[in-house]
């Protein structure tokens, strides 16, 4: 699945994104981290995966999206 990166912060490697619809979904570190990213800046398109759906709704991974 595709998002746009919303926020970040390099203290925590954490922050969220908004998926195509603009609904904002989170993410930890250990997400961050699995995608092996150094940075991520706001506005810059990602490839996520996800677990659950809903409210449950949780990201596993975050990286960049590449054609």
């Amino acid at each position: 699945m595709q998002a746009t990166a919303y926020t970040y912060d390099p203290t925590t490697r954490s922050g969220s994104v908004l998926l195509d619809d603009g609904t904002p979904v989170v993410f930890d570190t250990a997400a961050f981290d699995a995608g092996g990213l150094r940075l991520l800046r706001p506005g810059q398109r990602v490839r996520i995966e996800t677990d659950g759906e809903g409210d449950a709704l949780r990201i596993t991974l975050v990286t960049l999206q590449t054609l």
